[in-house]
């Protein structure tokens, strides 16, 4: 009964971070309600014992990601006079709502008809740890994830000498 409350509470704050992200004006506001639906997500994740999923949404999105967002947000100084005029905001949000709720409708319908099951928490003790995840990581999957951790370093590297480029173009000219 407390965790069905526990996930009523943490959907609520979930649903209310993105509409406040929809809705507010100013960039840090909207940031800030980024990083509530992120924290209630990462609640539920938790909720469903589901530790590394849990700790990557937290470590990783609420963490780095937020941080990245809230400097670059900070780093730009945006005014209110630099924002674009959006006179058909609510409007278009409503639109989109309104073609979303078809296919939420069917999406419910059929999850309702699905057989029942047992949606317990699973009581073995390795569900959602991280050790096996790890281990299945870097024993079968070791190539592919050095390649990406490759990839995210050219990116990197990519995008200084991207933003170097353009400062030295904005100094030339």
């Amino acid at each position: 009964m407390m965790s069905d409350l526990i996930f009523v509470a943490l959907s609520i704050f979930a649903v209310l971070g993105a509409v406040m992200m929809l809705f507010f004006r100013k960039p840090m506001y909207s940031a800030l309600g980024l990083l509530i639906s992120i924290l209630a997500v990462a609640g539920l994740f938790a909720l469903l014992n589901a530790t590394f999923l849990f700790m990557v949404q937290i470590i990783v999105y609420a963490g780095a990601i937020m941080t990245l967002i809230l400097f670059l947000l900070m780093f730009l100084n945006i005014k209110d006079e630099h924002l674009p005029k959006e006179p058909k905001k609510y409007l278009l949000i409503g639109i989109g709502a309104a073609i979303m709720i078809p296919f939420n409708v069917v999406i419910l319908k059929a999850v309702s008809k699905l057989p029942e099951a047992d949606m317990n928490i699973v009581a073995d003790s390795t569900f959602g740890d991280i050790k096996p995840i790890g281990q299945l990581l870097y024993n079968d999957w070791i190539l592919a994830f050095e390649l990406i951790s490759i990839l995210l370093l050219v990116a990197l590297v990519g995008s200084i000498v991207l933003a170097k480029r353009k400062k030295s173009n904005k100094e030339n000219a």
